[in-house]
């Protein structure tokens, strides 16, 4: 009970300190086991506010039951008492989610808050635990337009709040459904509970507050990912690519993402991840035609078949031209090796016109990949350009550092390459270039990272590291 309070207490200083204007009311209390409640005074509320709010737990009931060995939710009364005959069994079942079990215990002694953004509905702020973990909590934004709209409507403060709250509590089921490498990692929530003394006679709905506890990501930065290196670009786009192939035949059926913005990802530890499930749909486009199976985009149009009453393949391809317009155009043909345009060439005219499926689209992706990795793009390099270097093994460099167009330091000019022959390469192309450095370290590729340095560069013993030097240039000691 003690941590309960204690985590009540921490989140009310979440709320009245870093978020004043947002979250002024008090929260009353929060448990590590509370349940957000609709009691007794549901009845009391407008005939509007109550069919919304059964709105949202239609909503959430399809996201329930998926697999014949669970209850069949659909079978229950969307009244006042739906949250503690469902919402308790289901979707707070950890048995059945395998998600890390953090509660409101977990936000004790958290620190180091900051507000990471708002929209309509939600505030994601940022949290450190104990022990050192990032966390992004996702709150009701109090003074959100959703809030905003119910209280103009209805001025009931307490069920505004849960009926807001019903979007987080459907995006929570969806992070439980969805799990997948590419999706933000579910590792818990917090919920608050009135107590049922102080929620008598005020009529409404018993309020309480939610806090969604998730991974911690870096919001994607497209102007910075331009100015990377093509390998990191070609990753984010494969990420992307193993997300849509997964939304194409997940526990949901064929999912689109409605709202395909770079600003729906994150970056976690170099992959990418879909941070905000607020607006995907797993329904299924009915049809009489093909003329209803149009998919509207602004610079061009497309139209599926009609197969059997359904625009087949519908949600997939807007997920695909999404990833073409918003991702691949930008991230993938620049820079590129030349021997692997022709690759990236057929990728980008593929999902360019929807010529193919999400599953040929993994083929290619994989393909480029596999081409990267191997270096057999690769083989029409000078063999004799290694020989113009000295080998100089536990040897490491320092100074001399020069620049180089998408390397992996900004202080200097490291890239990856995939042999100490594809580097003497690029070390000759490099008009400053006397020397590169290897040390075995590699990017996600496998590739190794190697370190160009010019004529300035001072070598000495590292037990880490070799060095290749020109012959040309070569100045060292004999104890070299």
């Amino acid at each position: 009970m003690g941590n309960s309070l204690r985590a009540a207490a921490l989140l009310a200083f979440v709320v009245l300190s870093i978020l004043v204007s947002l979250l002024i009311s008090s929260v009353q209390q929060f448990g590590a086991h509370g349940v957000f409640n609709v009691t007794r005074g549901e009845e009391q509320l407008p005939e509007a506010l109550i069919s919304q709010l059964s709105e949202r737990r239609r909503e959430i009931v399809p996201l329930l039951s998926l697999n014949g060995d669970e209850d069949n939710f659909s079978d229950e009364p969307l009244d006042s008492t739906w949250d503690a005959r469902v919402w308790d069994k289901s979707a707070r079942g950890a048995s059945r989610a395998s998600v890390d079990g953090m509660g409101c215990d977990s936000l004790v002694d958290m620190q180091a808050l900051e507000v990471l953004g708002s929209g309509y509905t939600k505030l994601v702020v940022k949290a450190n635990l104990a022990g050192g973990l990032s966390v992004a909590l996702k709150l009701v934004n109090e003074q959100g337009i959703d809030m905003g709209k119910c209280l103009e409507e209805f001025n009931e403060p307490e069920a505004c709040r849960q009926l807001v709250a019903y979007k987080l509590k459907k995006e929570m089921v969806l992070l439980k459904r969805l799990q997948h490498p590419n999706v933000i990692g579910l590792r818990g929530h917090c919920e608050s509970q009135r107590r049922a003394a102080e929620a008598e006679g005020q009529g409404g709905a018993e309020g309480g507050r939610l806090a969604v506890i998730l991974e911690q990501g870096t919001p994607l930065q497209m102007i910075q990912l331009l100015q990377s290196p093509w390998e990191d670009r070609f990753k984010v786009c494969l990420d992307l690519v193993h997300l849509l192939h997964f939304l194409s035949r997940s526990p949901l059926g064929s999912v689109a993402l409605l709202d395909f913005q770079p600003r729906q990802f994150v970056m976690v530890s170099g992959t990418l991840k879909l941070t905000d499930l607020d607006d995907i749909s797993a329904e299924l486009t009915h049809c009489r035609t093909g003329a209803d199976c149009t998919l509207l985009f602004p610079q061009r149009n497309f139209t599926v078949p009609c197969v059997r009453g359904v625009c087949e393949g519908l949600n997939q391809k807007r997920n695909m031209y999404n990833a073409y317009r918003y991702f691949f155009t930008y991230l993938l043909p620049h820079q590129a090796p030349p021997t692997l345009t022709h690759l990236v060439d057929h990728i980008m005219n593929s999902t360019g016109e929807l010529k193919g499926d999400i599953n040929e689209t993994l083929q290619a992706f994989e393909e480029l990949l596999a081409q990267y990795q191997s270096g057999a793009h690769l083989h029409n390099l000078p063999a004799a350009e290694l020989t113009d270097y000295l080998l100089l093994r536990r040897v490491g460099g320092s100074g001399g550092e020069y620049r180089c167009w998408l390397s992996y330091s900004a202080q200097g000019c490291v890239l990856s390459v995939h042999s100490p022959r594809e580097a003497a390469h690029i070390c000759n192309s490099h008009s400053q270039c006397s020397s590169f450095s290897l040390t075995g370290q590699r990017t996600w590729s496998g590739r190794l990272l190697a370190s160009f340095r010019s004529s300035s560069a001072q070598l000495g013993p590292d037990s880490t590291s070799d060095v290749y030097v020109k012959k040309t240039t070569v100045s060292v000691s004999p104890s070299l």
